[in-house]
């Protein structure tokens, strides 16, 4: 797989991208990525030593713009979530592996699920997540 440039598809940047890097896909169905947590994160306070869950969810969210990257000349807006699940942390040092999942594809309208993990154990999981994609 040729190494694929974010910022050409998300219109999102620092300090809202949310995504490293993406490590594999089959367009149109599925998509893995990853984000590398560090300790200079803007979210990583003394107080707040791992990433907000929803963070995470808007994670997935951001990592499913690119199941159809060669159609991405549109904006995607995270219209809505069902079965979220939030069952650990990521702390600096971290990993997060992320999966989307293309459930259904219609008028704009991108149903997926995914989930976020640390060293192959799920934190995150979403069952339902609803994207508008809207065309410029």
């Amino acid at each position: 797989m040729s190494k694929i440039n974010i910022q050409s598809i998300l219109p999102h940047r620092y300090p809202f991208l949310m995504i490293d890097g993406i490590v594999e896909m089959e367009s149109g169905k599925w998509v893995k990525g990853y984000k590398n947590i560090s300790c200079n994160e803007w979210f990583i306070t003394e107080s707040q030593m791992t990433m907000p869950h929803m963070l995470i969810v808007e994670a997935i969210a951001q990592l499913g713009a690119f199941v159809n990257e060669e159609n991405s000349d549109g904006l995607g807006f995270l219209s809505s979530l069902e079965g979220v699940d939030f069952s650990g942390s990521v702390q600096p040092g971290d990993r997060l592996d992320l999966y989307y999942e293309v459930i259904r594809n219609k008028r704009g309208f991108v149903l997926g699920k995914g989930h976020a993990s640390v060293n192959e154990k799920t934190i995150v999981s979403v069952d339902k997540l609803l994207v508008y994609m809207k065309s410029e």
